[in-house]
């Protein structure tokens, strides 16, 4: 058994970046520059703009909106 797997969101990474081929620092430029605040709207963009399955986008959103909040 793994005691350092990832736990939540970030589990998610290794397939996003394998599945899309960017890697998740990208990713979560590309969510800090866009105009879009609020989470769904980001997810929904992801989705639509970016191609994302709906939990690949809102892992990225929830993990980025939260460093965001606890780095502010």
């Amino acid at each position: 058994m793994t005691t350092n797997a990832a736990k939540g969101p970030a589990s998610y990474f290794p397939s996003i970046e394998k599945k899309y081929g960017r890697p998740i620092a990208e990713w979560k430029d590309l969510i800090r520059t866009s105009p879009l605040t609020r989470h769904m709207e980001l997810v929904t963009w992801l989705k639509t703009e970016h191609g994302l399955g709906h939990g690949h986008a809102n892992a990225l959103v929830a993990h980025t909106l939260a460093e965001d909040s606890a780095a502010g």
